[in-house]
């Protein structure tokens, strides 16, 4: 039948030897759900450029700019945990329906703000969607998708975001360069205004799509809907295998079956947290104790401090964007043939060299006027390990963590599990965002990236030690 394929499961995969996929479907749906990604990255990124537009709004000082931009990070720790719950309620595709609709309010508000609290509060309701996003959109993948080629697609949400960013990074040039500057009048309102509404276009194509595709069947069987769920799993994988599938999570469910609540996260024969969460939590937290996002923030500011220009930073910017995605790609290939843990380790190593060569390559510059100040050889030797730095985030711990959230956790306990991690997640973030510039105007950049690398490092045995490989495995024979 047209639109189906074989896949093979890989050696050692507990399901059957092959499944009938109706990939086009699949395809369909991957696309619509990663577009939740796409506004993760573009809800991130629109702030930068409007920064100059916001401080002559508002009258704002450092302090109260550094309020303004941060607002969406707590909104992300919010919406995530609500959304790991709200996903076991109402369902998967409801939330990201409900995370679609909280960015198109977040965009008209944050654009249409005449004061400081009124665009904190829009872009915390954007946070809000953000962190729905970014942990509604790998489990809804992982949870309509064969476990032979599950790593791949969920793979691309990392793509969708890295997309989002540069999406709105060059949405906001454009505008920028059309009024003239950021603070200039565009089609009667500052150009910064724009660059927010903008994002209404993403977030309402992403809502349409959202209604033409399906609720995740998974979902469907533990509220008892089973039949749905048939219907769903017929038009993924065939009739056959749609009654195995449903047998099958019903059964994971048979042993504790009763209505997800966050209190199942703890064994209660031993009464302690489950170590499969402390495991979720674990690489929730180091994907951001490594630093990565001292890059996204404070990437120009950061290169511009060791002597490159303005002009240069943002080239610099745009490389390591680009890299990014090709790294993204190489993830895409690698991660169901070689398996999720070997590239973390991958990752972990090769961080831990790369950003204690960035240290290295400070250590031996000096202050002048303020800024560090690098010889050539130093500052390409800088430039060449933080760009290698971005390659392995992006090859290993970037799409990694994410596909291992939406797949690790048992069917009883995912969305609880995803609450907990994903809310761990924007917290570690918001920790580094914040803790950057104090640490580096109070340490130095010398000891900031030491204890980034050293961090990478730490994350290498935790994944050594506590990390076991999930690639291949159905999600009903999750356990933890």
């Amino acid at each position: 039948m047209a639109g189906y394929i074989d896949t093979s499961t890989p050696a050692g995969a507990d399901a059957g030897a092959a499944a009938r996929v109706n990939i086009a479907f699949i395809g369909a749906i991957v696309a619509v759900a990663t577009i939740g990604g796409f506004m993760f990255g573009y809800d991130s990124g629109v702030i930068n450029g409007t920064q100059s537009g916001l401080e002559k709004a508002f009258n704002l000082s450092k302090l109260g700019t550094g309020f303004n931009v941060g607002a969406i990070l707590l909104g992300c720790a919010v919406g995530a945990f609500l959304a790991g719950r709200l996903a076991d309620l109402i369902g998967r595709r409801a939330v990201m329906i409900l995370a679609a609709g909280l960015f198109i309010i977040s965009a008209l508000g944050a654009g249409a703000a005449n004061a400081s609290l009124i665009f904190i509060i829009a872009r915390f309701v954007g946070g809000l969607g953000v962190g729905a996003a970014s942990v509604t959109s790998p489990v809804y993948i992982s949870e309509v998708t064969p476990a032979a080629i599950r790593g791949r697609l969920s793979a691309i949400q990392q793509i969708m975001i890295i997309t989002g960013l540069t999406g709105a990074f060059l949405v906001n040039y454009l505008l920028a360069h059309t009024a003239g500057a950021s603070t200039a009048i565009l089609w009667g309102y500052p150009a910064w205004r724009w660059m927010f509404w903008a994002q209404v276009i993403p977030a309402g194509v992403f809502l349409l799509s959202l209604l033409a595709i399906p609720e995740s069947p998974r979902y469907l069987v533990v509220r008892g809907r089973e039949d749905q769920a048939q219907g769903v799993l017929t038009r993924l994988f065939g009739t056959a295998e749609a009654d195995r599938k449903v047998a099958e999570i019903r059964a994971s469910l048979a042993a504790d079956h009763h209505r997800p609540k966050l209190s199942d996260l703890i064994d209660k024969t031993k009464g302690r947290v489950r170590p499969i969460v402390w495991c979720g939590i674990g690489l929730a937290v180091f994907q951001q104790l490594v630093g990565i996002n001292v890059v996204f923030y404070y990437g120009a500011v950061l290169w511009q401090s060791v002597g490159f220009s303005e002009n240069d930073s943002l080239k610099i910017n745009i490389l390591s964007g680009a890299l990014s995605i090709v790294a993204c790609f190489a993830t895409i290939l690698l991660i169901d043939k070689i398996g999720r843990k070997p590239l973390l380790l991958i990752g972990s190593a090769g961080m831990a060299v790369t950003l204690a060569l960035v240290a290295g390559a400070f250590s031996t510059g000096s202050l002048v006027n303020g800024s560090v100040q690098l010889s050539h050889g130093a500052g390409l030797l800088a430039l060449f390990s933080a760009n290698a730095y971005v390659v392995l985030f992006n090859l290993s711990w970037g799409p990694v963590m994410w596909v291992m959230l939406g797949e690790m956790f048992p069917n009883q306990i995912r969305g609880s599990g995803l609450a907990v991690s994903g809310f761990a997640q924007w917290i570690a973030n918001f920790g580094i965002s914040v803790s950057f510039p104090v640490m580096a105007s109070s340490l130095g950049l010398v000891p900031t990236y030491a204890f980034y690398a050293i961090s990478a490092a730490v994350s290498f045995v935790f994944v050594w030690k506590v990390v076991h490989e999930t690639r291949g495995r159905e999600l009903e024979d999750m356990v933890g």
